[in-house]
């Protein structure tokens, strides 16, 4: 038998996925390859995987072509191919075959839930929207109840798209099968329910965060991904420049004060904050956590999920975590005055505090904590920096191309400090299969950080207007979120559109 390292991709024949069922292949350890030349070839892993592939070429009335291989090697390509078969819209079109008011009437009393097998046409509709949207690296699923039809979309990259139209008789039946996941009422229809689900795909892990409300046309549903395995990233990853990087760095390393992160909802705070925390993270420091909920696990560092339901909020969490002699403090988010109180009184008595704030940019971050309540004497002896943030489309790299840019789009580079930069190219996406024609894939951050130095401390103290702590900040060398995205632009990483897009000004066309 030849022995070999690699599965490559062009040589699978996926539609060998859809007849031949995973759990046959994971127990055999067998990976279908092709039906050729009058042949069956599968890799596998030992003899057990030998006999299954006897098995399968008698079936198709083949000759039988064993390939051996790692165990490791033939459970990584298992995983990665049969992601590949059977997207929501083949799953869709299947039901649509079956008696659709069969599949309506799933979930309509206890009884049958007992009787329902993996392969009922609900659970597989769900189980392929669930597999297409890890495949495709999404961050929310949307299932959207309208008078007369169901609509379910995805977000990739921060944008919706519509991936399914399915009908709306199985509305009802499709929310039940999330609530079971989520071990929810299926029997409460009329009151919002949040809950979890945590599903192992492959062997990518994933926390789901599940969101029930009740609507004019019945109940909507929104499905929030969270990779548990990528949470741990570094500060340059989440898209600081080297000089950024290192001045956080340094904020990191003192002993006490407030570092807040603020941008609006999806915005990559949570991110920033677990990157700046695996960075100070040692033996040597104790670090807890008050979160709602808590979105990766970072091993060493304990964390609190908030309940309000039970009385534990962020303020009261805030209160017992003081009392565990913390050395760093991460609060989830400042929501009112009561958590902000305590969160500088922690400060001001030999605590590193990070949190985050709901604002639209760094300088009115500081005003935010004074509407609140907070003395603004308070706010200017703990506050040390804010960094304020926003996620770009990143250009795919497999159809990334430069161009010359027009007069119109020089234009918005003119009136900002390029140093030693020259503008000479600008790059976009043409569009490819792999990002789904759109020109994009994945997303980094652009920055405005805010240092609160003697003068701005001042400015505090006296109540000034956020516009004018901006002006002071920007004279001072801060750089704005707007010209943070041009540099990104002139290295290539995003487009002159997608910066005016998600710093909300205007483009206008050359």
């Amino acid at each position: 038998m030849e022995t070999i390292d690699t599965i490559r991709d062009e040589e699978v024949e996926i539609s060998l996925m859809k007849e031949i069922p995973l759990s046959f292949a994971r127990n055999n350890l067998v990976m279908p390859v092709k039906r050729a030349d009058g042949s069956f070839t599968a890799v596998v892993a030992d003899e057990k995987g030998i006999f299954a592939v006897l098995d399968l070429a008698k079936r198709y009335g083949l000759k039988p072509r064993p390939l051996m291989a790692h165990s490791g090697i033939v459970t990584d390509a298992i995983n990665r191919f049969y992601g590949q078969a059977g997207s929501a819209e083949e799953v869709m079109d299947g039901i649509s075959g079956e008696d659709l008011s069969s599949v309506a009437t799933e979930f309509e009393s206890p009884r049958d839930l007992l009787e329902l097998t993996e392969e009922a046409p609900i659970i597989r509709l769900l189980n392929a929207l669930l597999l297409q949207s890890v495949k495709e690296k999404a961050s929310d699923i949307h299932i959207e109840p309208y008078e007369k039809e169901l609509e379910v979309r995805m977000r990739l990259d921060g944008i919706l798209h519509r991936v399914l139209t399915p009908p709306k008789i199985i509305q009802d039946a499709l929310i039940s099968r999330v609530k079971i996941m989520a071990n929810l009422d299926i029997a409460e229809k009329r009151l919002p329910q949040d809950g979890r689900i945590r599903l192992l795909i492959g062997t990518t892990d994933i926390d789901i965060r599940v969101s029930i409300v009740p609507t004019s046309f019945g109940e909507r549903a929104v499905l929030r991904l969270l990779d548990r395995r990528q949470g741990l990233i570094s500060l340059n990853d989440v898209g600081l420049d080297t000089e950024d990087t290192l001045h956080m760095e340094e904020l990191l390393c003192r002993t006490n004060g407030i570092i807040l992160v603020t941008g609006p909802t999806g915005s990559g705070k949570t991110t920033t904050l677990y990157a700046a925390l695996n960075k100070i993270h040692t033996e040597e420091k104790n670090i807890i956590t008050v979160e709602d909920p808590v979105e990766y696990q970072l091993k060493g560092v304990g964390q609190i999920h908030v309940n309000p339901r039970i009385g534990l909020t962020f303020a009261s969490g805030l209160r017992s975590i003081l009392r565990q002699d913390p050395d760093v403090i991460m609060v989830g988010e400042i929501r009112d005055y009561e958590t902000a109180e305590i969160a500088i009184q922690a400060s001001l008595t030999g605590h590193l505090v990070l949190s985050t704030l709901h604002t639209n940019d760094s300088a009115s971050a500081i005003t935010r904590l004074i509407d609140m309540g907070v003395e603004p004497f308070l706010v200017s002896s703990s506050l040390v920096a804010v960094l304020a943030q926003r996620l770009v489309r990143t250009i795919c790299p497999h159809c990334k191309e430069p161009y010359d840019p027009t007069e119109t789009e020089r234009a918005y580079f003119r009136n900002v400090n390029l140093g030693a930069r020259q503008l000479s190219r600008l790059y976009r996406g043409r569009g490819c299969p792999k990002c789904r024609e759109s020109g994009y894939s994945g997303r980094n951050g652009i920055f405005e950080i805010l240092y609160v130095t003697p003068d701005i401390r001042e400015m505090v103290t006296g109540r000034k207007d956020s516009q004018l702590i901006k002006d002071q900040s920007v004279s001072r060398g801060m750089k704005t979120l707007y010209v943070d995205g041009l540099y990104k632009v002139m290295k290539g990483e995003t487009t002159l559109q997608e910066v005016l897009r998600v710093t909300q000004k205007d483009y206008v066309e050359g």
